[in-house]
C-alpha cells in the first residue's frame, strides 16, 4: 500500500514539473513628476527573448493589438494618447495576412496625466495585450495597474 502511495506521488511530482507556465512579458508602472500638477505615467514591458508583444495601431485581422484602460477618477485629466517608447517592428506576417506592429525585449506605453486638485491620488486601470514568438501565440492577457501620484 506504501509503495503504491509512493508511486502517484511521484507522477503527480513529474507531472507539476513538466507542466510550464508561459509567462514572457514582465511589468513594471512609475510615475515621474513633471512639475506641480503633471505626470508622466510609464508602464513597461520587459519582453523575454524571442518574444514580442504588439503595439497599439496593430491592424485589425492580426494578434491582438494591445489596449490600454484607464479607470475614472474625478482627481485626474488624461492629457493626449499613449505614447510607445520603443523600437517598433513592422513586417508582414503570413500566419495572419497583415502588417503586424511589435516591440521585442522593452517598450514604454507612456500617459501624461494632470491633477484637478492638490490631492494624493492613483490612476489605476488594465493592460491588455498579446505575446508571441516564432512557434506559438498565447492568449491575450489582461493586466490590473495602479500608480500613485505624490
Amino acid at each position: 500500500m506504501k509503495k503504491n502511495y509512493f508511486v502517484v506521488l511521484l507522477l503527480i511530482a513529474a507531472a507539476h514539473g513538466f507542466r510550464q507556465v508561459k509567462d514572457p512579458v514582465k511589468w513594471t508602472y512609475t510615475s515621474k513628476k513633471i512639475d506641480e500638477s503633471t505626470f508622466e505615467i510609464n508602464l513597461t514591458a520587459t519582453v523575454d527573448p524571442s518574444w514580442h508583444i504588439y503595439s497599439q495601431t496593430t491592424p485589425e485581422g492580426g494578434p491582438s493589438a494591445t489596449v490600454i484602460s484607464f479607470t475614472k477618477n474625478p482627481l485626474i485629466q488624461l492629457e493626449g494618447e499613449v505614447n510607445e517608447l520603443g523600437k517598433l517592428e513592422q513586417k508582414h506576417e503570413e500566419l495572419f495576412g497583415v502588417d503586424v506592429k511589435q516591440f521585442s525585449n522593452k517598450v514604454s506605453f507612456v500617459q501624461t496625466v494632470r491633477l484637478k486638485g492638490k490631492a494624493k491620488t492613483a490612476i489605476t486601470g488594465t493592460i491588455e495585450f498579446m505575446t508571441c514568438n516564432n512557434r506559438e501565440c498565447l492568449p491575450p492577457k489582461t493586466e490590473k495597474f495602479s500608480v500613485s501620484l505624490k
